[in-house]
Order: C-alpha cells, then structure tokens, then sequence
C-alpha cells in the first residue's frame, strides 16, 4: 500500500490517498454563489483522490469571511452544480466542507451579531468587507436555539448532495463553531452543551448526527484540530475531549474522521487508535511554515492512517499528484494572491512543464 493505492471511501472508489485539503480562497461572486473560475480550480485539481472544498456557510449567519460561498439558497445549489459537473467530467470526486463561523465573524459580513457558544470574544481581527477588524462579542445561544445551529449543517448537506457533491464534510476544527462548543474556554456555558465533556462534545455529535440522517454516514465526515489554539480557543483536555467525541462518532459509521497535526503525535497515535473508520492525516501545522510532503504523507501512512491531505501544495500545483508520484519538484505557493480574488493565483498555475 502506497500514497497511489486505491482505496474505497465509502460508495466511492478513490483512485489514490491523496487529498486536497479544504482551503478558503474567498472568490464567490455577490450572493455566495460559485463561479466559472471555481469550476475550473477545482477540475483542474481532480486527479486528487478526493477533493474537500473550501469552507462553505450552511446559513447567512454562519457566514466567516466575505466572499465565501454557501449552500442554503436554490441559487446556490444551482451555482454549485457546474463546479461539481466538472470535476466529475474531469475524473474527480469531491466533498463540500460546511463551516459555521459561530464567533468568527462581523456584523459587516452578515447583518448581525455573529453567535456563539458564549458572549466570549475570539482573538484576534477578523476579515470584513471593509478589511481587518478585531473579533466583535458574540451572542450566546439559548439552549433552544442550539439544535436549529446543529441542524443547519444537515440542511446543507441535503443541498450539496442536491448539488452533486459526493459528500460533505463538517468543519469540526480551527475556532469555529463546532469547535467552539467543544473549547475550554469559548465555551463557559452551564447547561446541556457546556461543562463537562460530554457535554461539550454534545453539539458536535448532533451535528454530524442530523446530518448522517439527512444524507448517510457514507456521506459524512468530520475534521478535527485536537489542541488547536485558533481564534483563541483552548482545549486543555485534547486527549479526553477528542477521545470521547470520536468514541461516539465511531456509533455512526461515518466515511471518515480529518486530523490536523494540531498536537504531538503520541496524541494523534491515541486517537487514531480510537477511531476505527478511515482515517484522513494533514500531517503539517495548518499554516505554519512547512508544507506537506511526501515523507510526511508515507510517515503518516505507516502510523496507521488511510487518506493524506494535502493543503497549500495543492494551490501552487494543480498536477499534485503525478509530481508527488514522479519526484518532479513542487512548485512555492504565492501567498498574496490567498484571497485577493480574481484568477491570477487561482487559474493560472501551470501543470510541470517538461523541457523539450
């Protein structure tokens, strides 16, 4: 077993373990509606085994950042539908993560007080439409508005399957709103969904719950940043915590579990244990200075994992994959264009071009 094995991920036959990680890029039009230009990043990308989009708002108030699409009008799903035809047409299969900003977000971004766990602040300035500015207050939610929140990841997801994805993957990881819920520190609440840990796990689990009920397990996944320190959040119990949600989670069946090396490896070693599905590694720190690399993929291969993500590599090398197969050189990324907008850092990194 190799990174170019086969491997089946559910209903889906993936023709190798490599996967493209999901990544904001920010470039849907007015409306949070896909574009041409979405259509053909992605196409260009599937000879990934899977592709994981970039995080997608299943409601207007889990809307993060400006210029991010969403799958919770008609109009979107329509939009969506020509991004995943052409993936399809291309050879690829691809996943919709659903991501709910909770407190990562401005009322310049969506016409109100974003919502979370508690009135407790993320850290740090958040992306608006008239630039940088620091993480308002939230609002807590009433415990009965909770389940509406956990609900709408599973209305989302009926649409992307409507949209022709071939599956959705709940953003469980980085500051937002499910891991908000499961934090030590954004979330202080005191009844049914704050306080112990089965408690905190609680919105997670009914989150990946509703929405294995509206479109399967085969469906449905989860990624995961055991310990991660995004926005402000705290997990002093990652172990425990990430234990005890997968141990529930493992009842569903899910099409599989995404890790971030957010913590030490002898934690991801334990949780790999605990979960018994497929298992996807991005074995790099999101964002810090080292991409992943082969080494890096076949080491986590060996640790147990099935899949290996892949991120900003795949921004700068559409051919990804036959680079990594061959050892032809991957090429740098160019930060500034991350979300400028436009094609330029989108459309226009070539495949390796071979000298004549």
């Amino acid at each position: 077993m190799t990174l170019f094995s086969s491997y089946r991920l559910g209903g889906l036959t993936l023709p190798n373990r490599v996967v493209m990680a999901p990544m904001t890029r920010a470039r849907a039009a007015a409306g949070g509606l896909a574009t041409p230009s979405m259509a053909t990043y992605y196409a260009q990308r599937a000879t990934a085994g899977l592709i994981v989009s970039e995080g997608v708002q299943p409601s207007p108030i889990g809307q993060s950042n400006p210029g991010t699409p969403g799958l919770h009008t008609d109009e979107q799903v329509a939009a969506w539908r020509p991004v995943t035809d052409a993936v399809r047409a291309n050879g690829g299969r691809i996943f919709a993560q659903l991501m709910h900003g909770g407190r990562v977000s401005h009322p310049e971004t969506i016409g109100t007080v974003p919502v979370g766990p508690s009135a407790v602040p993320a850290v740090g300035d958040v992306f608006t439409p008239t630039g940088p500015q620091p993480a308002p207050t939230p609002r807590a939610l009433d415990t009965a508005e909770v389940p509406e929140h956990a609900e709408s990841y599973a209305e989302a997801a009926r649409r992307a399957v409507d949209a022709g994805f071939d599956g959705v993957e709940l953003h469980g990881a980085n500051g937002y709103l499910i891991s908000q819920f499961l934090s030590s520190n954004a979330n202080l609440r005191t009844d049914r969904y704050g306080g112990s840990v089965a408690n905190r796990i609680r919105f997670a689990v009914e989150a990946v719950s509703a929405t294995v009920d509206a479109v399967g397990a085969a469906r449905t996944g989860i990624r995961l940043s055991p310990g991660g320190a995004f926005w402000g959040v705290e997990e002093h119990d990652a172990l425990q915590l990430h234990t005890a949600l997968l141990t529930e989670l493992a009842r569903l069946g899910l099409a599989y579990v995404h890790l971030e090396a957010t913590v030490g490896d002898e934690v991801l070693v334990d949780l790999r244990r605990a979960w018994p599905g497929t298992l996807i590694m991005n074995p790099v720190f999101p964002m810090g200075p080292k991409q992943t690399e082969r080494a890096d993929a076949d080491r986590w291969l060996g640790l147990g994992a099935e899949l290996i993500s892949f991120g900003r590599a795949f921004i700068a090398n559409p051919d990804l994959v036959e680079r990594l197969r061959t050892g032809l050189p991957v090429a740098p990324v160019d930060v500034a264009t991350y979300y400028q907008g436009g094609d330029a850092g989108y459309l226009t990194y070539p495949a390796y071009q071979h000298a004549a």
